[in-house]
């Protein structure tokens, strides 16, 4: 392999962390909204108010960072409609998490009209870690990237160790797998549904801020594409699992990086055909996560999309 074809593999799996971050945010959210017992499909709709709010506040105070904060604030209140219709009001969860994503894509369409292919001035800069960026092949891909990809990174680790090391995660993961259970040992189901989905939203907002701050700072109606669905498939690809998140957002952040590169280096193949490549994928995704999750015996939480009324018997 000569030296031009070292690079251009290096930049290629470079944009794929960026990519992946876009996905990684949102999946780890969902995993933990769905942990406990709540199945939000409204992804999509606070991904794209996440980029929509991160980009103008952004735009506006030239502080992509402020404007990342805000993306995280606008998912995580748009969940909270979600939470307050699935839990509060014990409503379908399908439905609601549809309605979800139309209200998103709906409002961002009417209010985003004057934003339109405006451009951000200031966007987050590299940094390079000591040391660990001159690891050879590694080093250029995962360490010379901004604080926000870095911020995904210290997430990911952070957020496995809450749900399998913690006394927190125990009660999530009792909440989603017996709520009744889990209430008479004296665990707020209904608080706790309700901060794992505003976790959910504020985490799907945040990777709707970095699509629009970092990895493509402009704005375009329906920036996201899709990216809340294949979110959604990477959480049954992880088995609900925060490190394994990071495997399939990667893996899906080198295929839309590797579409883009193919289109700008001109090659034949219709752009179309190149911008189904990620979906395409995410059906494979499935299936195969299906079988292993069959193979393994490992199972959704079992109150996934059930309602919890105390008064029941």
């Amino acid at each position: 392999m000569n030296a031009s074809h070292h690079l251009i593999i290096i930049a290629l799996l470079f944009a794929a962390v960026q990519s992946g971050t876009i996905l990684l945010f949102p999946t780890i959210g969902e995993i933990f909204t769905e942990r406990s017992g709540v199945m939000n499909l409204g992804v999509e709709g606070m991904m794209i108010m996440g980029a929509f709010f991160g980009f103008v506040v952004a735009y506006e105070t030239k502080n992509p960072y402020l404007g990342f904060l805000a993306g995280m604030l606008a998912g995580g209140l748009t969940s909270l409609i979600h939470a307050f219709v699935s839990i509060t009001l014990r409503g379908n969860q399908v439905v609601s998490g549809l309605a979800l994503t139309i209200f998103g894509l709906g409002f961002t369409n009417f209010y985003g009209q004057k934003w339109i292919n405006l451009k951000l001035t200031t966007t987050p800069s590299q940094i390079s870690i000591p040391l660990l960026s001159k690891i050879p092949y590694i080093g250029p891909i995962f360490f010379k990237q901004d604080a926000l990809v870095y911020t995904s990174y210290i997430f990911a680790i952070v957020m496995w160790f809450i749900l399998y090391k913690t006394k927190v995660g125990v009660h999530l993961r009792a909440v989603g797998q017996n709520a009744r259970a889990s209430d008479a040992m004296g665990v707020n189901v209904y608080a706790t549904r309700y901060w794992w989905t505003f976790f959910g939203g504020l985490l799907a907002g945040a990777g709707g801020a970095y699509l629009t701050i970092a990895y493509a700072p402009f704005w375009l109606d329906g920036m996201t594409a899709g990216r809340g669905w294949i979110a959604l498939a990477l959480v049954i690809f992880a088995m609900w699992d925060p490190l394994n998140a990071m495997i399939g957002a990667y893996l899906f952040g080198g295929i839309d990086a590797l579409q883009l590169q193919l289109q700008a280096i001109g090659v034949t193949i219709p752009s179309s055909l190149l911008n189904m490549l990620p979906y395409l994928l995410t059906l494979i995704v499935i299936i195969v996560a299906t079988l292993i999750v069959r193979v393994k015996h490992i199972s959704a939480p079992k109150e996934l999309g059930t309602p919890y009324n105390r008064e029941e018997k």
